[in-house]
């Protein structure tokens, strides 16, 4: 499930291509889904800052990283798919839900609301990377997540306030890496794999691989 294109109003593009990879690696069958409304904001990429006579729809921008073949998030059922994942960038707290601006008091999209909450109940697993934990945090329960760390460490974990929004949703944060041994955290009873992504300034590769062990255990979950 995708949020735009752009790691500032949209989907961070690196992550929605490493769950590709690996997703591709795994044999997985994928099909891309986003919601058909506008952006909360269009921001210039190069100043980092909003274009303010511009407007843009999330699922126009979705269609470029999904090379076109996207649809309506909308038309996503559970009947349909073992699994779904929602890469991060800030498309997941601008355009999936209102976290960017609200906190712990933000709304989420409706239909992704119903995505995660029919998948839950389903019992089939649900991916999220980077920010885009706070979406099951909100909607679900009790839901175990990760962000990273709670600590900012000099600017290695620059979002780390995050941690603390995510408990005061109701959540259980747990604190995880990037770079070492298992940077994904796999919540069994929900079914819920999160893994920190760029909330951690480091190493492209490092965020990749971690993102792979998030979709690793998705996979596994499904049990095919």
């Amino acid at each position: 499930v995708l949020s735009g294109c752009g790691v500032y109003d949209g989907t961070e593009i690196h992550e929605a291509s490493a769950v590709l990879v690996h997703l591709s690696r795994g044999g997985a069958e994928v099909q891309m889904y986003a919601p058909d409304v506008p952006q909360m904001h269009v921001i210039d990429h190069s100043k980092g800052q909003p274009a303010e006579a511009e407007s843009r729809n999330v699922l126009v921008e979705s269609a470029r990283i999904a090379r076109g073949k996207i649809a309506s998030l909308a038309k996503l059922t559970t009947a349909d798919h073992d699994a779904v994942i929602f890469p991060g960038g800030f498309g997941a707290a601008k355009n999936l839900s209102t976290f960017a601006v609200d906190g712990k008091d933000c709304k989420v999209n409706r239909e992704v609301e119903r995505v995660l909450k029919d998948f839950h109940k389903a019992g089939k697993p649900i991916g999220l990377c980077c920010i885009s934990p706070v979406l099951a945090a909100k909607v679900l329960s009790g839901a175990e997540v990760t962000v990273g760390h709670e600590e900012e460490e000099g600017g290695k974990w620059p979002y780390a306030g995050t941690a603390g929004a995510i408990k005061e949703l109701g959540a259980k944060h747990c604190v995880k890496d990037v770079t070492i041994s298992f940077p994904a955290h796999v919540d069994t009873k929900n079914k819920v794999v999160t893994t920190p992504a760029f909330m951690c300034e480091t190493a492209l590769h490092h965020i990749f691989d971690g993102i792979g062990a998030m979709v690793k255990n998705v996979l596994k979950l499904t049990g095919k």
